[in-house]
């Protein structure tokens, strides 16, 4: 027992959604860290047969994230807690979901204009939001692919446990103007990222050449 309590506390990942105007965030603790995490890079490097110009870059790798995420109101259920025996796990699958949804006021305000005969309606913007997977992992993200399988169900038909499958889009300093918050994000996991690269380099760079292995 004494060196379970000594042993560290376990991490819980998780999405942040945040309106950029007010600084309103809404924040989706995962009730169960995911056992799998799957991610694909895609170069944005030149063409084979380019010449020169193949080793060129165009920009950071096009990164997507897919998890799934489990949802469960069972031990709440049990210890009656009210919002869990009220509306089951609708807030939580409502947390997820309104990442990929505009501000109700921001289209209301939008039809409004419509209505009015205005000329340009500018589309509404999503929440930032954040996929947050450590300390060394707080990425901005869109989530691309939304899918979300109803397990069980109450009485009042609320769903009271769920899978949701997500997939990400990682937002990377490309997509934006370098005074967007989103910018700046990037750059930092970019140099996190490049600070570990040279880490694991050390080691390996010497395992190479102790192997008397001439590089160029």
């Amino acid at each position: 027992m004494a060196s379970s309590a000594r042993s560290p506390r376990m991490l819980r990942g998780a999405l942040v959604g945040v309106d950029t105007f007010s600084l309103l965030m809404s924040t989706t603790i995962f009730q169960y860290n995911p056992d799998t995490l799957t991610r694909t890079l895609q170069s944005r490097g030149g063409d084979a047969g380019a010449g020169a110009e193949v080793l060129r870059l165009r920009g950071a790798p096009i990164e997507t994230i897919r998890l799934d995420v489990e949802i469960d109101a069972t031990d709440r259920l049990e210890s009656d807690d009210g919002i869990a025996t009220g509306v089951g796990i609708h807030p939580q699958l409502a947390a997820l979901e309104t990442l990929l949804y505009p501000k109700s006021p921001l289209v209301i305000v939008n039809t409004a204009l419509m209505l009015a005969g205005s000329l340009e309606v500018v589309p509404p913007m999503a929440p930032l939001t954040l996929f947050i997977w450590g300390p060394a992992r707080v990425l901005p993200v869109r989530v691309s692919d939304f899918s979300v399988t109803e397990e069980a169900h109450d009485h009042n038909l609320n769903p009271v446990r769920a899978k949701v499958s997500l997939s990400l889009r990682v937002l990377t300093y490309d997509d934006v103007p370098v005074s967007h918050p989103i910018y700046s994000l990037f750059l930092a996991h970019h140099v996190v990222k490049e600070a570990m690269a040279a880490v694991a380099s050390v080691g390996n760079l010497a395992s190479v050449l102790g192997g008397e292995t001439k590089l160029f």
